[in-house]
């Protein structure tokens, strides 16, 4: 799509983020649709504003916590307070705003409690539901289908070391099939219908919330970049298809649910964890801000504050 004056709007998108830096960027989709018109089309100068929101309620794993971006408020579960589910609060301007994300979680831990690291136990995610709520993100999946362990089995690494070490062919793209059969891919098809039972269940809860759910970020570019990122090409490429699968089979069950579904993969491309360090938004094995390894940084949140923003304007 195209402003009037010719730029497209993911471009004047782009152009305001940057103007804007880093604490303005969860408001550029507000800012965006009156800076980012047609100045002189009477209809687009004064755009009508979005829905609003009084009560919103954040549910996720660690992608949606934000592990060890500063500040960080809830030590059981390592959530920032500036992940992106507090962006969104802060940018629709709701007080009314419970962020129940937690690092770890499984979709399990929706409906029951989790054990945390420290021992701890959390509340189940969906106590923070009322009939009240309004708005609804959920990022989760991840964890359901061993996305960390696959991660993990794919690092071309020197375990005494810490370094890069090349074995003598693909780790993950060859273990993770049997008799023809991508373990993984089954893995992913078989938990792709309990999304539409997590849509179900937040109806069961707050019957008037609009819901999204929301997509996993690129990690990862094709054929990777060894030894920087100590994956080999092929499990490079592997992995990153993996959260490819994952993310598609959430949308199609957002769609078949009726329910708005925020893309974070198209958006982060050229911002993986092989990117230059300003210009990455996931981090690698060895982070180099403050962000949990192979996880958003700040500005990976920053991001998906603004695909978020950009969904509920639509």
């Amino acid at each position: 799509m195209t402003t009037g004056g010719g730029v497209t709007t993911a471009a004047c998108h782009r152009r305001m983020r940057r103007r804007l830096g880093a604490v303005a960027a969860a408001s550029l989709t507000v800012l965006a649709a009156a800076a980012c018109t047609d100045p002189g089309s009477p209809a687009d100068s004064e755009p009508e504003p979005g829905p609003a929101y009084s009560s919103y309620v954040a549910l996720g794993d660690s992608f949606t916590a934000g592990p060890m971006i500063p500040p960080q408020i809830d030590s059981a579960c390592a959530r920032s307070g500036s992940n992106y589910p507090h962006a969104v609060a802060e940018t629709l301007g709701i007080d009314n705003f419970r962020d129940a994300s937690c690092s770890s979680a499984t979709t399990a831990n929706l409906t029951g409690p989790q054990v945390v690291s420290s021992g701890a136990t959390v509340p189940p995610q969906y106590d923070a539901l009322t009939p009240e709520t309004e708005l609804v993100t959920v990022g989760i999946g991840g964890n359901d289908i061993g996305l960390v362990a696959l991660a993990g089995s794919c690092l071309a690494l020197d375990r005494s070391s810490g370094r890069a070490a090349a074995p003598a062919g693909p780790l993950c793209a060859t273990a993770n099939v049997r008799d023809g059969l991508d373990l993984v891919d089954r893995a992913i098809d078989d938990f792709a219908p309990t999304y539409g039972v997590i849509v179900r269940e937040i109806r069961n809860r707050a019957p008037d919330a609009r819901i999204l759910l929301v997509g996993y970020p690129t990690g990862i570019r094709d054929g990777g970049c060894y030894p920087d990122q100590p994956i080999l090409p092929d499990d490079a490429t592997y992995l990153q298809a993996k959260i490819d699968r994952l993310n598609t089979a959430m949308k199609q069950q957002a769609d078949a649910a009726g329910v708005d579904y925020v893309d974070l993969r198209e958006s982060t491309v050229g911002h993986d964890a092989c990117q230059p360090s300003a210009q990455r938004w996931t981090e690698g094995l060895f982070p180099s801000q403050p962000a949990a390894p192979l996880h958003p940084n700040a500005d990976g949140h920053r991001n998906a504050a603004e695909q978020v923003l950009v969904t509920i304007a639509d």
